[in-house]
C-alpha cells in the first residue's frame, strides 16, 4: 500500500476519534448540565459559521482545522463559562485565519463576541518587525483587551492548551519555540490569575516538549524513587481523616504526587540536586469554615511532626492572585516530608478557577460577588493590569515583554511602612523596589534606607517581616546600577524611563554640537538651525522637530556632515571649503560619549571619534590600531580634541613584568594608591612554577597623561619591576 494512502487513512481514524471527543456534539452534551437551550442554540450557530469560514483548513496533524476551536471551547466548558465565551473560543481563529472581518462577527453574534475574538488575534505583522518584537506586540494587545473583559486571557490560555497538548506532529523548532513562549509567558499569567488547573498542565507539557530528555530522566527518577506510593497515600490520608473527625472538624483530604515541572523549578530556584528535595508528596485537607483550617492545621501537627521552618498563612497573607490557603510541610512514614495545604472548600474553588470562578458563580444564579471572596481574583487582576499599564505606558515591545515576564514571578515577600501599612513584594525584592513600590518620586531620590531601625545600603534584600524607612535627598537621582538588583517591572521601569531621558538631553547637546561643527566646515551660517529654516530638512528625514534631529546626530543614527549637506543653499553641492573644526571632549557627555576599550584614551592623548549606532560617538587615540584600518572611514570619522577643562577618572590599562617576590601585588597596588589613582581589575596570567618572571595587567583610573606619568614613575621604583608599559 502506498504512504500517502496509509497517511489518508492514519488522518482519517485521528479525525473520527477526534470528532468523538471534541466534535460538537460532544461539547454540547458538556453544556447541557449547565446552559439552557437558547444559549446552546447560539453555540450550535456559531460552530456551523465558525466551520464554513475554515473549510479546507487542515491543522498539521491533518484533520480539519474546525476540530481545535471546538476543543479549545470545550476545555473552557468543562470550566463552565457562559456562553458568550464558548462561542468567542469557537470563532477565535476566523479574523487572523479567514477573511471574516471583526464587525461580521458583531453582526451576527454580538458585540461582546466580537471584542473577545479581536483579543485573542495575534498582533498583525509589521514590515521591519522582527518574532521577538510581534510576540510583545501580540502581548500587549492580548493584555490590553484583557483589562476590557478578563474572559479574552480564559480563551488564549485555552487555545494555548490545547496547541501544546497537540505539539507532536509539528516540527522541532517550532515545538521548542512554543514550549518556551507558554513556559515564559502563559503559565505565570495562569498562575497570577489563580487558574491552577491550566497552569499545572500548561507547565508540565511545556516543559515535556521543550526538554523532552530531562522530562523523562525526571519522571524515571521520581518514579523509582517514590516507587509504588498508593498505599503510603492512602495509608496517610486515612490517618488524617481519622483523626480530624475524632476532633468533630468534616473534612476531606487528598493526596498526590507533586507534578515533575514543580520540582525541577524548585530545584532550579533553590540550586537543589533531586536527592534534596524531599516533599514529592502533597495532601490537600479541604474543610467548611476559616476556624476549621486552624483547628485542621492543630491536628496535623499532632499526628505528624512539623517542620518549623516550612510554614506559610496565605489565609491571613494572601497571594497577589487571591489564593488562600495554610501550608505546613511535616515528617510522614518512613521519614518522608508530606507538604500539607489546609483550605475552605471555597478557597478550594478560588484555588482552582482563579478568574473563572466569577463567571460559575454568576451561572449559579448567586448574584453579585463580594469582594473578600470569589470576586477577589477578578478584582485583584483588575489591579495587576491596571498597575501594568500605568508603568509600561509607551515602552518599547521588547522592554514591555521583559518586565511582563518580571512582573509575573512574584514569589512574595510582605514588609512594612513605618506606619505599620503591609507592601507586598517579590521575594528578592530590595529597599529600591519598596521605595518606588511607595512612591515613583521616593524611588527617585533614595539614597538609603533604615531596616528594622538599622541603616542599610540600597540593594539589601528585604524579607518577610521588616519594617522599612527611605532616605531620600533632594540632589539624588536613579542610577543604571540599580537595574542589576531592583526585582519589580514599575522600578525597573521608572528607573529606565529616568535613563532614557537623561540619554536624551545628553543626545540633544551632542547632537546640536556635532551639526554646528559640520555646518561651520561647510560655511554654512549657523543660522539655518532656527525653526523656519529646519522645516524641508526635517521634512526629508521623516521627523518632527529639530530636538529630534539632535538626538539622531548624537546618538549616532545620522551623521553630522550628511545632514549638515541639507542645509546648503544647493544640495548638489558636495564641498564647500571651510575651516575644519574639532569637538571638544569635557569628559561629562556621559551615555552618548564612550571611550574604547582597544586603546583607553585618557587626556593629553591624541585623539579622534567615530560615530556608532546606538552609542554616539567611540573615542579612540590617535595611534589606536583600529584607527589606522579605519582611514577610508572619513565620513564616520569626528576630529576630537580634549576640552582645557577636562573632568572625571579615565580607564588605562597598564602591563607589568616584574621578578616574582613574596607580596609583589600587595607593593604594587600600595603605590598604585598612593599616586591616587585606583585599580578596576588585575589580570595574571598562569606561568610554569619553574618561571622567576611574573606578567601582570592593571586596569586603572587616572585624571590625564600627567597623572599616568606620576603612576608610572612609582612603578617603576619598585625594586622588583623590570618593566611597566601602557598599552
Amino acid at each position: 500500500m502506498d504512504f500517502p494512502v496509509i497517511q489518508r487513512i492514519g488522518t482519517a481514524i485521528r479525525t473520527q476519534r477526534v470528532a468523538r471527543e471534541y466534535g460538537i456534539d460532544a461539547l454540547t452534551r458538556v453544556l447541557d448540565d449547565y446552559l439552557p437551550a437558547a444559549q446552546i442554540s447560539e453555540v450550535r450557530r456559531a460552530h456551523e459559521f465558525g466551520a464554513r469560514m475554515h473549510a479546507g483548513q487542515n491543522r498539521s496533524s491533518g484533520e480539519p482545522y474546525i476540530y481545535h476551536p471546538l476543543a479549545v471551547a470545550r476545555i473552557l466548558a468543562e470550566m463552565r463559562l457562559d456562553s458568550t465565551t464558548i462561542c468567542a473560543a469557537i470563532l477565535h481563529d476566523v479574523i487572523e485565519d479567514t477573511p471574516v472581518d471583526k464587525e461580521e462577527i458583531a453582526r451576527l453574534f454580538g458585540r461582546d463576541v466580537s471584542e473577545l475574538v479581536d483579543g485573542v488575534s495575534k498582533f498583525q505583522k509589521v514590515e521591519g518587525m522582527s518574532r521577538a518584537e510581534r510576540q510583545a506586540e501580540s502581548v500587549r494587545k492580548l493584555l490590553l483587551a484583557m483589562a476590557q473583559d478578563l474572559r479574552v486571557i480564559l480563551v488564549k490560555l485555552a487555545d494555548r492548551l490545547h496547541n501544546v497538548r497537540t505539539l507532536d506532529g509539528v516540527e522541532p523548532a517550532k515545538r521548542r519555540r512554543v514550549a518556551r513562549e507558554t513556559l515564559e509567558i502563559y503559565a505565570p499569567i495562569a498562575q497570577r490569575l489563580g487558574i491552577n488547573t491550566l497552569r499545572m498542565e500548561l507547565e508540565d507539557l511545556s516543559f515535556h516538549n521543550l526538554y523532552p530528555n530531562r522530562y523523562e530522566v525526571f519522571r524515571k527518577a521520581v518514579n523509582d524513587r517514590l516507587g509504588n506510593t498508593k498505599g503510603l497515600i492512602k495509608e496517610i490520608e486515612h490517618k488524617l481523616e481519622r483523626s480530624l473527625r475524632e476532633e468533630g472538624i468534616g473534612a476531606s483530604v487528598v493526596g498526590r504526587q507533586k507534578n515533575l515541572y514543580g520540582i525541577y523549578e524548585k530545584m532550579q530556584r533553590k540550586r537543589l540536586r533531586f536527592l534534596d528535595v524531599m516533599d514529592l508528596l502533597g495532601f490537600r485537607i479541604l474543610v467548611s469554615k476559616v476556624d476549621d483550617c486552624y483547628r485542621a492545621l492543630g491536628v496535623v501537627h499532632h499526628v505528624y511532626r512539623p517542620i518549623s521552618s516550612l510554614f506559610n498563612d496565605f489565609i491571613a497573607n494572601p497571594k497577589v492572585n487571591g489564593y488562600q490557603s495554610v501550608h505546613t510541610t511535616c515528617i510522614g512514614p518512613q521519614g518522608r516530608k508530606i507538604e500539607v495545604q489546609i483550605r475552605t472548600r471555597d478557597m478550594h474553588h478560588i484555588a482552582e478557577n482563579g478568574i473563572a470562578a466569577h463567571w460559575q458563580y454568576k451561572l449559579e444564579g448567586k448574584g453579585q460577588i463580594s469582594r473578600n471572596d470569589q470576586g477577589a481574583p477578578q478584582v485583584r487582576a483588575r489591579e495587576w493590569l491596571s498597575n501594568l499599564f500605568e508603568t509600561q505606558s509607551g515602552a518599547a515591545p521588547l522592554d514591555f515583554i521583559e518586565n511582563v515576564k518580571v512582573d509575573l514571578f512574584p514569589d512574595e515577600v510582605y514588609v512594612f511602612t513605618p506606619k505599620g501599612h503591609i507592601r507586598q513584594l517579590p521575594r528578592g525584592a530590595t529597599t529600591v523596589d519598596f521605595a518606588y513600590s511607595v512612591h515613583s518620586e521616593l524611588g527617585d531620590h533614595c539614597v538609603a534606607a533604615r531596616i528594622d531601625q538599622q541603616l542599610e545600603p540600597l540593594n539589601t534584600p528585604l524579607k518577610n517581616g521588616q519594617t522599612v524607612e527611605i532616605i531620600t535627598a533632594r540632589h539624588a537621582r536613579p542610577n543604571a546600577a540599580w537595574l542589576n538588583y531592583v526585582k519589580t517591572a514599575k522600578a525597573r521601569t521608572h528607573i529606565r524611563n529616568f535613563l532614557k531621558n537623561q540619554r536624551e538631553d545628553e543626545a540633544i547637546r551632542l547632537g546640536r554640537r556635532l551639526l554646528e561643527i559640520a555646518l561651520r566646515e561647510l560655511n554654512v551660517p549657523l543660522t539655518v538651525l532656527k525653526e523656519e529654516s529646519t522645516e524641508a530638512v526635517l521634512k526629508a528625514f521623516g521627523l518632527q522637530d529639530i530636538e529630534e534631529l539632535y538626538i539622531s546626530i548624537g546618538t549616532g543614527s545620522r551623521l553630522a556632515p550628511l545632514v549638515a549637506r541639507h542645509f546648503l543653499p544647493d544640495p548638489n553641492q558636495t564641498t564647500i571649503p571651510g575651516e575644519s573644526v574639532p569637538l571638544a571632549v569635557e569628559g561629562t557627555e556621559g551615555l552618548v560619549i564612550d571611550y574604547a576599550k582597544c586603546c583607553r584614551p585618557i587626556p593629553g592623548d591624541e585623539i579622534c571619534g567615530y560615530v556608532s549606532v546606538g552609542r554616539g560617538i567611540v573615542v579612540h587615540r590617535l595611534d589606536c590600531k583600529h584607527v589606522q584600518t579605519r582611514k577610508g572611514a572619513s565620513q564616520e570619522r569626528v576630529p576630537l580634541i580634549w576640552a582645557p577643562s577636562v573632568q572625571g577618572d579615565f580607564l588605562v590599562e597598564l602591563k607589568l613584568k616584574a621578578e616574582n617576590r613574596r607580596g609583589l601585588l600587595a607593593n604594587v597596588a600600595g603605590e598604585i594608591s598612593n599616586a591616587g589613582a585606583s585599580i578596576e581589575n588585575v589580570q595574571m596570567p598562569e606561568r610554569n612554577s619553574s618561571e622567576t618572571a611574573l606578567e601582570m595587567r592593571f586596569v586603572i583610573t587616572v585624571r590625564d597623561r600627567v597623572h599616568l606619568a606620576r603612576v608610572l614613575r612609582r612603578l617603576r621604583r619598585v625594586e622588583p619591576v623590570q618593566r611597566v608599559t601602557r598599552t
